[in-house]
């Protein structure tokens, strides 16, 4: 009962870019997770699926109608989110590594954090 109301008050508080922040630094540490443990195939497949979400959900809301976000920003998400997609196939299969999505997911998770990136 207590995790419910601390849950609710949460979400009341909590920021949409805090709450983005949250659930990303959540999936990426599945995914830190994953690899530390060695998995590799078919035993990725709930934190890939997972992160696969995740973007789905961001390219679905850059999409709407009425996202405030400059144009610029929302199609660099778009593009992320595909990119993820295709990439999570690969890293699935075993042709490539998990590495590179935690390395765009933490970006994100900097960005978010108002953190600014290296050139």
């Amino acid at each position: 009962m207590s995790l419910n109301a601390y849950r609710r008050a949460q979400s009341i508080v909590e920021t949409p870019r805090a709450t983005e922040h949250r659930l990303m630094s959540q999936i990426t540490g599945e995914l830190i997770e994953a690899r530390d443990a060695g998995l590799y195939g078919a035993a990725l497949m709930p934190a890939l699926h997972r992160n696969r979400e995740v973007w789905g959900t961001f390219a679905t809301l850059c999409g709407a109608p009425g996202n405030r976000l400059p144009d610029e920003l929302r199609a660099t998400i778009i593009s992320l989110a595909l990119w993820v997609e295709r990439y999570s196939s690969a890293v699935a299969t075993g042709r490539d590594s998990i590495d590179d999505l935690i390395q765009v997911n933490r970006a994100i998770i900097d960005g978010l954090a108002g953190i600014p990136q290296a050139a």
